[in-house]
């Protein structure tokens, strides 16, 4: 067999292959998403099945719902929403990290931290942001400055967050 013909039939197979995985319509679907989120320390889902899930992608808020594309983006600080069955919905302010929607309709986010947004008080993330904010156009170290400015993105990612 000629190179030619062997780089052809190769193609061809591959080109088949790549037919016969795509998703078609009329196969059954499910409507849950099991979903993991997941701190150093603890996990606060571990494949539960829920409807849907919000959350502050780099590239975007973005939703996800069953049978998703797989993809893989970094999460900045924000919110992240959870909606399960009868559109009850928890939300969770993140401090950034990584999700992960796999095949099979399962989505991994791992965060480095992570609280209910009812858990915070306004008043005390203003409160904070302030201080931030003073340290960061202070007369402090490039390091102490930099620590702020990076706290003093994550109190306003909140209190964006709790005014919504």
């Amino acid at each position: 067999m000629s190179a030619l013909r062997l780089v052809s039939a190769v193609g061809r197979r591959a080109t088949r292959t790549l037919v016969d995985a795509r998703r078609g319509y009329a196969e059954a679907v499910s409507d849950k998403i099991k979903l993991s989120l997941v701190l150093p320390h603890q996990a606060i889902f571990t494949s539960t099945d829920v409807v849907q899930v919000n959350l502050p992608a780099a590239t975007g808020d973005m939703g996800i719902l069953a049978n998703h594309v797989p993809s893989i983006e970094a999460v900045r600080p924000g919110v992240v929403e959870v909606v399960e069955s009868g559109n009850a919905s928890k939300k969770f302010f993140v401090s950034g990290g990584f999700a992960t929607v796999h095949p099979n309709n399962k989505l991994t986010i791992n965060v480095i931290e992570a609280a209910a947004l009812d858990a915070f008080s306004v008043e005390a993330v203003r409160s904070n942001l302030q201080e931030a904010l003073r340290v960061a156009n202070g007369n402090g170290s490039e390091e102490d400055k930099l620590e702020a400015r990076v706290e003093a993105d994550v109190y306003e990612a909140l209190q964006h967050a709790l005014s919504h």
